[in-house]
């Protein structure tokens, strides 16, 4: 309503913490013409057009798409949506189709880009208007794909409601978001929502190594494709070598060498590949770039310090699962000896059930942990990290610190990492700020190591 200016059409959305239709006069106040809603105000105001729906975020994405000209009908647009893996994935397949001279657009947590043109990310998936006003720009700009990201609560909002899609792509769903959707079922079923609205035109590509694989498409009218590295799909891998220098993986039959390393991305490395063949392009095109491409910032990224040989490694694991298989990843490639220096915190006011998953994971697979402030927002970080506390078994937490500063908490890894230990900086990745009580203050991961460690 802030932004309303005369004669503006106001969409009263009702919110996770907020109803816009609390909103309305005020959005009448500042001259909006009119009001898109799904319960009429009890007093009408004469001269304000109003028009109910049965929901109003629903009919943004739709009016949004006409207003902009269906932008989407004039890129080839993928949707990649699971719990981890959605940013790596949609950023090689940008650089790849780049790289292939095939302009691309991006929409992801960590930016938005318009072939090279950086554009700054709010939210995993923006708002309907904004998300509409992006992609055209990208076909005016001479696009011909676009691949973004699809969060749950997008999906569960229908901020992409009224976008055509060429394909949807599942990665995998583990527990996150609780706070939002209030059980699994709920969060399995916003992101199958998306599968399920697909056209007949289109792909859906799904992860036959999880459990959910088959359910996310099960009901979905598109084309099924699928991909695994354990088992027959239509899109087959296998990882023949996985160090800290990167993987061999071998993508249906041939073999190629990346800087990515760990499972995780060996994952990333073959949804990338099995969408773009989905797209059309050439096998050897595809296999020759992507040896080439680099994986997102803030996504298992190192930071090397020759002078101490000590390594440390920034990734956004936030859950559990995302912290398990990075940690794991570190444990297969380290070299006997090797000690794993963890510093993890969760955020404030989101899903508290994933603290204690948190904590006994960090415990189990660090031989030191560190528990510390991600991005406490409104709550006391005390109560955030004693959550984290209570999932760690009484025989681990003689290895396990807290220190709530966490600058202090990465400068404390660093002096207790001995030479040629791994550290680990886990939960906030690519951000370069802190959110507490309501303010952002700068904070990168990354240059405080490079200061800490290099200097």
């Amino acid at each position: 309503s802030r932004k309303v200016k005369p004669n503006s059409l106001f969409f009263a959305i009702r919110g996770f913490a907020q109803d816009g239709h609390q909103y309305i006069d005020r959005a009448i106040a500042m001259q909006a013409g009119m009001i898109v809603c799904e319960q009429l105000p009890t007093i009408i105001q004469e001269g304000i057009t109003y028009v109910k729906v049965q929901s109003a975020s629903k009919a943004a994405g739709q009016m949004a798409s006409s207003w902009y000209d269906h932008p989407s009908r004039k890129l080839k647009l993928v949707g990649i949506t699971g719990t981890n893996g959605k940013t790596t994935t949609v950023t090689l397949l940008h650089q790849l189709m780049q790289a292939l001279q095939k302009p691309s657009g991006l929409l992801s947590t960590i930016e938005n880009k318009i072939q090279d043109e950086v554009f700054e990310a709010t939210h995993t998936t923006p708002d309907a208007i904004r998300l509409n006003a992006l992609l055209a720009e990208m076909a005016e700009k001479g696009c011909e794909y676009a691949f973004m990201e699809v969060s749950s609560h997008a999906a569960d909002q229908e901020r992409i409601a009224g976008l055509r899609f060429t394909g949807g792509v599942f990665t995998n769903i583990t527990h996150d978001h609780l706070d939002y959707h209030g059980d699994f079922k709920s969060y399995l079923y916003a992101k199958k929502k998306f599968f399920d609205d697909l056209p007949e035109s289109a792909f859906a590509l799904s992860n036959l190594d999880d459990k959910n694989g088959n359910v996310i498409v099960q009901n979905t009218k598109a084309a099924v494709k699928t991909y695994s590295l354990r088992s027959t799909a239509t899109f087959r891998g296998k990882v023949s070598a996985n160090t800290l220098q990167g993987l061999i993986i071998q993508l249906d039959g041939v073999e190629v060498h990346t800087r990515l390393v760990g499972q995780f991305n060996a994952y990333n490395l073959l949804t990338a590949y099995a969408v773009a063949s989905l797209l059309g392009v050439e096998k050897e095109e595809i296999l020759l770039q992507l040896s080439n491409i680099q994986a997102a910032r803030g996504r298992f990224e190192t930071v090397i310090c020759d002078k101490e040989s000590k390594l440390a490694i920034v990734d956004y694991a936030h859950t559990p699962d995302a912290l398990e298989k990075v940690l794991m990843t570190i444990r297969e490639i380290r070299k006997q000896g090797q000690r794993i220096v963890t510093v993890v915190g969760c955020g404030g006011d989101r899903d508290k059930t994933k603290r204690p998953l948190m904590g006994k994971i960090g415990a189990k697979l660090s031989d030191q942990l560190i528990l510390t402030s991600d991005n406490p927002r409104t709550e006391d970080p005390v109560v955030i990290l004693e959550g984290m506390l209570s999932g760690i078994d009484a025989e681990y937490r003689k290895k396990t610190l807290m220190i709530i500063d966490r600058k202090e908490a990465i400068r404390t890894a660093c002096m207790l990492a001995q030479t040629g230990d791994i550290i680990l900086i886990a939960g906030k990745g690519h951000e370069t700020y802190q959110e507490i009580q309501g303010l952002r203050y700068p904070f990168d991961d990354r240059q405080l190591l490079i200061d800490t460690l290099c200097i």
